[in-house]
């Protein structure tokens, strides 16, 4: 809206021009953002603490979880509102990416929401049922690939890391293919968020490191230099990114070990969703499975557990699935085992994008 608002009076102010800066309002999105959660954490918590919406610790997790009993859960709607609130102030919302971003983020923060109001305030200990949920995440992720597929000028064919001239191009199949990973990586990150601000971390880096992909893939001149995909528009899906970094920034301030509040399913979800929707539309969707590779850690990590769990009667690979877990149990600190994480995902956003000058 600021764009939109001040942005035409360039002619009248010259001053106004800045506002046509894409790294401008990407660095005000961020700040509003951040500034947003910051300021109305304490209240937010506060309600949630009235409400008496508090997160159940399980009763097989680590033992130095059951301290966690009664810390306020659903945060995730602070990072939401942030995220929406600031994108509408300063994005130039005549590029219809960034309403793709918001519709998978708002859509799968609402899927969230009623998993999480469910469980807390109905005291249903199953929450949604789990097709039901998945129905609603797939119907959305697909409803977006469908626009995507058809918007005039984005390509059906997917980028592979290190390869600048291998693009094949899946045709429809390219919906099926964004669907899936817009609702893989909001799952993965809603198994990731399990310890404090264990997801909340590596979901800023994520966010940041597509930030800069957003901005390569939108401008022309840097594309053809790097030898990417031009996506005419998304650029400016660099103002939804830092908004989300923003508002992950002023999160975790409060989800910051020891957690003040939770953010629940409606923000794991939501940010899941959001970072799947960012791979797909600056055709960096390889690239994410590098990214995001805590969140497909612990994926994998569950996947192998139960697999192997069921084929060997019993047996386990890990002490205990998410991987976090393991590691808890094997005497690593909470405090380390996050860390520890966030320092692998910053290493891994950063040979993710080293790849685009190896080619």
């Amino acid at each position: 809206m600021v764009y939109h608002l001040l942005y035409p009076l360039h002619d009248v102010f010259s001053a106004f021009n800045v506002f046509r800066y894409i790294t401008f309002r990407t660095i005000y999105a961020t700040i509003t953002a951040m500034a947003i959660a910051f300021l109305l954490g304490p209240w937010l918590i506060r309600k949630l603490q009235s409400l008496n919406i508090s997160q159940p610790i399980r009763d097989d997790g680590p033992d130095s979880h059951q301290a966690k009993q009664g810390t306020p859960t659903m945060g995730g709607i602070l990072i939401i509102f942030s995220v929406v609130t600031s994108t509408l102030l300063w994005a130039n919302l005549t590029v219809e990416y960034v309403w793709f971003a918001l519709v998978v983020t708002v859509g799968y923060g609402t899927i969230g929401f009623m998993d999480d109001y469910s469980k807390l305030v109905r005291k249903n200990s199953k929450g949604i049922p789990g097709k039901i949920r998945l129905a609603g995440e797939v119907a959305i992720a697909l409803f977006v690939s469908i626009l995507l597929y058809v918007k005039p000028g984005f390509s059906s064919s997917i980028t592979i890391p290190f390869f600048k001239t291998i693009l094949p191009d899946l045709g429809w199949g390219y919906i099926i293919l964004a669907t899936f990973i817009i609702v893989g990586a909001a799952n993965a990150v809603n198994l990731t968020d399990g310890l404090d601000g264990l997801a909340t971390g590596p979901a800023i880096i994520c966010f940041l490191t597509y930030l800069f992909f957003a901005y390569f893939a939108g401008n022309i001149k840097i594309a053809n230099y790097l030898q990417i995909p031009y996506v005419a528009g998304a650029g400016e899906l660099a103002v939804f990114c830092g908004a989300m970094a923003g508002a992950g920034l002023g999160f975790l301030w409060y989800n910051a070990y020891p957690a003040q509040v939770f953010m629940g399913d409606v923000g794991s979800l939501s940010l899941g969703g959001a970072l799947g929707t960012l791979a797909v539309a600056t055709k960096q969707e390889i690239l994410l499975a590098v990214v995001g590779g805590i969140f497909v850690l612990e994926t994998v990590s569950v996947i192998f557990q139960v697999g192997w769990f069921k084929m060997s009667n019993g047996k386990r690979i890990f002490r205990m699935a998410p991987l976090h877990h393991h590691f808890e149990l094997k005497g690593w600190a909470e405090p380390k085992v996050i860390v520890r994480f966030w320092i692998i995902s910053g290493i891994l956003a950063l040979l993710a994008v080293s790849t685009l000058k190896i080619r």
